[in-house]
């Protein structure tokens, strides 16, 4: 472990782990008072400053040691005429980036990894490394701490120092020194010169120490020869820059220098100690030894650590800098080399590796995971063998399973995996749904293999997979797909994967293989996501070419069913069965069943409602894409309990909470108490107003014996739950283990405040819930039933903010009971047929309820406090007559922007009646738009009587009309993910005058909107000077923007402040692409709508 405290200079970059200071035993030359003048460094400084640039560097896809960002460094102009720029490894990082150099003047080029020429006329700072020397008085100028130029003075007080160890599973250097100064350089100053007095930069600024002055400077011999192949290879080149071969040398080891005390006492002879300070310069101090040998190397099972280095070649080596020359001068050669270990001398002769050969310059990019061989970076600090397959970011698929960053993949659907090609060799023979198993080791318990469930995206929420290549003459990242266009990912049909049945998912049907995947914790997500994609075309499975005639007979197994009964049979197979199979399966049925429901009977604790409830009873798995994180959703994953509500041979539908299910673009896994299976869920209604959701699943995936055991639970409406009333708490632990209690209601109808969260989020509002004297705790749900086991509430989880002063804030969950009377009636209109929109399920389409609502947030006052307002007696009178409960009325807290009733009803108003009927609770509300539902031929308006300062006034309100479909078209423009505003956004009361319908939900690290800060929690009103008020309106405008071209944006906060931005858009790493829900075949489709062309790189 190492001291946090020492870190890179980026602006935005924090500290890691780093050794422990040792003590320096040297000699250095003779110090030398400076006699500069502080005119001699105003003259410097005067050239120095012009060719110092403010690095704004985006790393567009987490690579090797970087993640995906945007930080600021610095650089310097080494060579004006050519416009070379030189800065710090760390800052252009080894992976896709996009950068911009700005120099003093505050003018803007971007810049390249290979140095393209940025054609202008400035200064240039020279390089003289031979000029560093302990006590040189330095100046350190570049952008520290955000700055875009600052000087900070300093003397050079070590040339020895050991190469700073930042982070463990990050970049770091090695195999050389690095200078020392009590500068006190903090962020953004990477890559800063390090001059003297005569403008001459002597070294490379590269980290610094928090708890300290120290900075830390990286030595320019090296960099003054791959300078010169540069210069070199640039004049060699008439039209454009190409990329030039800088040869680096690596026996793949990393030494350290150790004093001869040390050496001594790690075996080194006297003798050869004598004969190595003889030859060693005047004043060497010590020796390189052996530090570490990276595994599969040129050096491995030769050296060893410990390993005392004495020469190479038949010279004497004991500076980095000797070793590094030797070393790159013998690329691809045979060097000779002598060691000591223990005291006895070794030779040995090992092959000198191109260090070029083991950087990776290429990544798969599949469901958002960034997959590449392993690093020498990260062999280094894992110890593990180049090449591997290596997870740089685990994106989507690979998170749900659980695989983590900086994972190394071993094996996937039974095929051994030990280079990039393997994987995407497998890859391409799986199917949409398949579900194969993953194993994988970490370097955090690198001596045991792991192993998962990985299941391939259903819906396309990204773009199929692809590869980029670096090419190092343009600067850029080529991509193509990863397959051919006929052997693709996600095609239709069953693989048989090494003894593994994956099962995949065509158009009509939900099918999947008994699987379980793992993921403990809600994990959080920061506030943007990593990598987004372009979209794709479906493409067949090579192995198995499907006839367009197959496709057709599929296309036409999707019926249109408005009947009343809604149980039409889409396909016949379930009931054309052999009468010999019929009875091989009832045999086996009864076997199961007898053993099930045998364990079940002889639960010793069970009451008589656990054991009717229980095979009703499933746990949902939640994942949410990042690509699609709407709504202002709060995690990536979540965990619920839900109870069957409906069960037949074609359709199952659950009900859950939508602290569970938080919006449609999600990826649920079902887990039935009944009989251990797994299998998928989509969701069909999430209820604009209650905090429940609505989840179908295919009963002939269950197969006939589990059809059998599961079953659907009996609703009780009515009678309403009581004060007083016992009621049995049941629900499902982690392990499927029913639990239950026997619990008392301490309040049927306790009204729901929830306050609104940083990120307007799903709040329940209108709502009275169940409270209970005992449960079991915040996390537990399940549901509420009378002794018969009966259904009466559904006991959900609520999502909540919990706020500390004016900036700090916690999510939160509680859980209360949810009356099943509201359940019951969507669960009717599905059932028996409703007047709404059809959507496919399991290959039959539905028409889904429509739901009319008053959008207006209400909650209750004591009477007690409204004859405080002026409320009369006659209505005090009514209301308790109407009920002498909760002796309440309801008010106004505020209407939804753009709802019809936002300009009618006012914040304060007193609802007291409803059609001339007293209002007391929210239902009242509600069955009063519900009437109007069922009435044609009225115009949706309600008569309703409120009290308004003092007043008494009849007004009509119209109400709208919602569907449960949850929001259904998202788009991804630069990096920022935009939809129409939601509910809870339009909750806030707010909507710009401008135009409302481009809101800004999220954005993503590394893209243009990170860069050029287009953040959440805004509308997007205007581009480059036209209105965008709807989405459509928004493509159509930035349809007209080029690649590399600058957009202006004007947007207006949540909090109602305008701003105006410019943006360039980069459309190579960042295509526009949207994706909608298509309830035709209940797929959310990928569609691209700009980027560039790729097929010459076909």
């Amino acid at each position: 472990m190492g001291d946090p405290l020492e870190r890179l200079e980026l602006e935005d970059a924090g500290g890691s782990s780093l050794k422990d200071d040792e003590v320096c035993m040297e000699i250095d030359p003779p110090f030398r008072e400076s006699t500069a003048t502080t005119e001699d460094w105003r003259k410097a400084l005067a050239k120095v400053v012009p060719a110092v640039v403010v690095l704004r560097t985006t790393a567009c896809r987490a690579f090797d040691t970087e993640a995906a960002g945007a930080s600021y460094a610095t650089g310097f102009v080494v060579d004006k005429r050519r416009g070379i720029i030189l800065t710090n490894r760390h800052v252009v990082k080894s992976g896709p980036v996009v950068a911009e150099a700005m120099f003093v003047n505050r003018e803007e080029v971007p810049v390249y990894p290979i140095y393209r020429d940025p054609f202008l006329k400035y200064e240039e700072i020279p390089l003289a490394p031979e000029a560093a020397s302990v006590g040189l008085e330095i100046r350190v100028v570049g952008n520290d701490s955000g700055e875009k130029v600052s000087i900070l003075a300093g003397t050079l007080a070590r040339l020895d120092r050991d190469a700073p160890h930042y982070k463990k599973d990050g970049y770091n250097d090695f195999n050389t020194f690095y200078m020392q100064a009590a500068s006190g350089t903090k962020g953004g100053s990477s890559g800063s010169p390090v001059i003297d007095w005569l403008g001459r930069a002597v070294a490379l600024n590269a980290g610094s120490k928090s708890s300290s002055a120290s900075a830390f400077f990286l030595p320019l011999e090296r960099v003054v020869r791959a300078l010169k192949f540069l210069q070199n290879g640039r004049d060699s080149f008439v039209k454009k820059w190409e990329a030039v071969s800088i040869l680096r040398g690596t026996l793949q080891v990393t030494f350290v220098h150790k004093g001869f005390d040390e050496t001594r006492r790690l075996g080194l002879q006297s003798e050869t100690e004598q004969r190595v300070r003889h030859a060693s310069p005047q004043g060497e101090t010590g020796m390189l030894v052996v530090e570490s040998v990276v595994p599969g190397g040129p050096a491995h099972e030769c050296l060893e650590p410990g390993d005392v280095l004495v020469c190479m070649n038949g010279e004497v080596i004991t500076q980095f800098l000797k070793m590094e020359t030797l070393l790159d001068d013998s690329v691809n050669q045979k060097i000779e080399i002598r060691i000591e270990r223990g005291g006895t001398p070794l030779t040995v002769n090992l092959l000198v590796q191109d260090l070029h050969s083991i950087t990776p310059n290429y990544f798969l990019e599949v469901s958002g995971a960034v997959i590449h061989p392993l690093s020498y970076q990260q062999a280094r600090n894992f110890r593990f063998q180049c090449g591997l397959v290596y997870v740089a970011e685990p994106g989507y698929m690979l998170f749900r399973a659980g695989v983590p960053r900086h994972a190394i993949i071993k094996k996937l659907a039974g095929q051994e995996i030990s280079l990039l090609e393997d994987l995407i060799s497998v890859l391409c023979k799986l199917s949409r749904g398949a579900r194969v198993p993953l194993e994988y080791v970490s370097y955090a318990d690198r001596h045991r293999r792991k192993s998962v469930l990985v299941t391939v995206d259903r819906h396309e929420w990204y773009a199929p997979p692809q590869i980029y290549t670096r090419d190092d003459s343009t600067g850029l990242w080529t991509v193509k797909p990863a397959f051919q266009p006929d052997a693709g990912l996600l095609s239709s049909g069953i693989n048989d994967l090494g003894g593994i049945r994956s099962d995949a998912v065509p158009l009509c049907t939900e099918a999947s293989s008994v699987g379980h995947m793992h993921h403990d914790s809600r994990a959080e997500l920061n506030e943007g996501v990593t990598s987004m994609e372009t979209s794709y075309e479906h493409s067949s499975e090579g192995g198995h070419p499907r006839a367009e005639s197959d496709v057709e007979t599929k296309k036409h197994r999707v019926k249109e069913d408005f009947s009343s009964d809604g149980n039409a049979v889409a396909d016949g197979s379930f009931l054309e069965t052999d009468e010999g199979d019929l009875e091989d399966a009832n045999t086996v049925e009864n076997s199961v069943m007898r053993d099930l429901q045998g364990e079940n009977v002889a639960a010793a604790n069970s009451s008589l409602a656990e054991r009717i409830i229980e095979p009703t009873l499933v746990m949902l798995e939640v994942h949410v894409p990042p690509s699609c994180m709407l709504d202002g959703v709060h995690s990536q994953h979540f965990f619920g309990t839900g109870v069957i509500i409906y069960h037949s041979q074609n359709m199952g539908l659950i009900a859950v909470d939508k602290n569970t299910v938080a919006i449609s673009a999600s990826d649920v896994m079902l887990s039935f108490a009944a009989f251990p299976i797994e299998i998928p869920g989509e969701v069909v209604f999430l209820h604009p107003v209650h905090n429940y959701a609505l989840i179908s699943y295919d009963p002939l995936a269950l197969g006939a014996v589990g059809i059998s055991l599961v079953r659907a639970a009996k609703l009780l409406p009515e009678p309403a739950i009581r004060r007083g009333d016992s009621v049995h708490l049941v629900g499902l632990s982690r392990s499927l283990q029913a639990t239950s209690r026997k619990s008392i209601v301490t309040n049927p109808c306790a009204a729901v405040n929830i306050s609104c969260a940083d990120c307007p989020r799903y709040r329940a509002t209108n709502m009275e819930v169940i409270e209970l004297d005992t449960d079991f705790g915040s996390t537990f749900s399940g549901v509420l039933t009378d002794e018969h086991g009966r259904v009466r509430a559904i006991w959900g989880s609520f999502s909540t903010q919990l706020k500390f002063g004016c900036s700090s804030s916690e999510d939160h969950q509680f859980v209360r009971g949810i009356p099943i009377y509201t359940i019951s009636q969507v669960l009717e209109q599905i059932i028996c047929g409703a007047q709404g929109p059809p959507l496919l399920i399991n290959c039959v389409k539905r028409p889904m309820p429509l739901v009319r609502i008053l959008e207006v947030e209400l909650y209750p006052t004591l009477l007690s406090k409204a004859r405080s307002f002026g409320l009369s007696d006659d209505w005090v009178q009514a209301l308790v007559k109407k009920d002498p409960i909760r002796r309440q009325v309801l008010r106004v807290k505020g209407c939804l922007a753009g709802s019809k009733a936002e300009n009618l009803l006012e914040q304060g108003d007193m609802v007291l009646a409803i059609n001339k009927e007293p209002v007391t609770c929210f239902r009242d509300v509600e069955n009063a738009c519900q009437e109007l539902g069922k009435h044609e031929n009225r115009d949706g308006k309600l008569n309703m009587t409120i009290f308004r300062q003092g007043r008494e006034i009849d007004l009509l309100v119209e109400t709208d009309i919602r569907d449960g479909s949850g929001t259904t078209r998202v788009i991804n423009w630069c990096g920022c993910i935009v939809q129409d505003p939601y509910p809870a956004v339009r909750a806030l009361g707010f909507l710009p005058e401008e135009g409302h319908g481009v809101y800004v939900a999220r954005w993503c690290h590394g893209s243009p909107a990170h860069r050029y800060g287009l953040y959440a929690l805004q509308w997007i009103v205007e581009v480059n000077g036209k209105q965008t008020p709807d989405l459509d309106a928004f493509l159509n405008v930035t349809k007209e923007v080029e690649h590399g071209e600058f957009v202006r944006v004007r947007t207006i906060h949540l909090n109602g402040k305008p701003k105006v931005l410019t943006l360039k858009q980069d459309l190579h790493y960042w295509p526009t692409w949207e994706v909608r829900f298509d309830p035709d075949s209940a797929i959310w489709r990928r569609n691209t709508i700009k980027a560039l062309d790729y097929s010459s790189n076909l």
